[in-house]
């Protein structure tokens, strides 16, 4: 979020030079307004417009807020593109990718009806931001320990433990260790660009380490 952003924390920026025209194009692919598309993501249309124009580059949260909202993966977002949709995904295709200190690995194929990361969770960054987005989720631990937070509940994860909800409960993860902690991700995509219009602003809880 950028520092004109309520309960903002600051974060770092990576080269993705890609990823600014692509927004702007999937933006107006799923006939959404500047206004209508950063209400949903709950950003200020002045940041996603910072966004799509490359002064600001996107944290990998708001990536994956930005492909549900467009009914898209982050792998488009990226620019990214793969040439046949394989049922298979192969460990040695996984190439990483880095956003805002967070690191994803695509572990399923493009242009389905649900979005399937390994993600590495690094401890203590993207501080604040409570998600709220029409869909599910679910989430594998594989490694450390993950802090989940739904709605007022708190909980802490293990390897071994998941969790399945609906993306309309305030959610936020972090990792609880420092070691960060790392794993199985699935959400689904927004297939209608209408079912963005029912999205909130992400409310900030300023709680360091903690978002999703």
């Amino acid at each position: 979020m950028s520092p004109a952003e309520p309960g903002a924390v600051e974060e770092p920026s990576v080269e993705l030079p890609a990823v600014a025209p692509q927004l702007r194009e999937l933006r107006r692919r799923a006939s959404l307004t500047l206004e209508a598309a950063s209400r949903a993501a709950g950003l200020s249309p002045a940041h996603l417009s910072r966004l799509e124009t490359g002064q600001r580059q996107p944290s990998l949260p708001m990536l994956l807020a930005l492909a549900r909202i467009y009914g898209t993966t982050v792998s488009e977002l990226l620019g990214e593109t793969v040439a046949d949709r394989d049922a298979i995904v192969r460990a040695a295709d996984m190439d990483p990718t880095s956003a805002g200190g967070w690191t994803y690995w695509q572990a399923g194929a493009p242009g389905r009806g649900m979005q399937a990361l390994r993600v590495h969770v690094p401890y203590g960054s993207q501080g604040d931001i409570v998600r709220v987005h029409p869909g599910e989720e679910w989430l594998y631990v594989l490694q450390g320990r993950l802090r989940l937070r739904l709605g007022d509940t708190a909980h802490v994860l293990a390897p071994g433990d998941s969790a399945h909800f609906d993306s309309l409960t305030p959610h936020r993860i972090a990792a609880a260790g420092h070691g960060g902690a790392e794993l199985l991700f699935v959400h689904t995509l927004l297939q209608s660009p209408t079912a963005a219009l029912c999205l909130g602003p992400a409310t900030g809880h300023p709680t360091s380490g903690e978002t999703s």
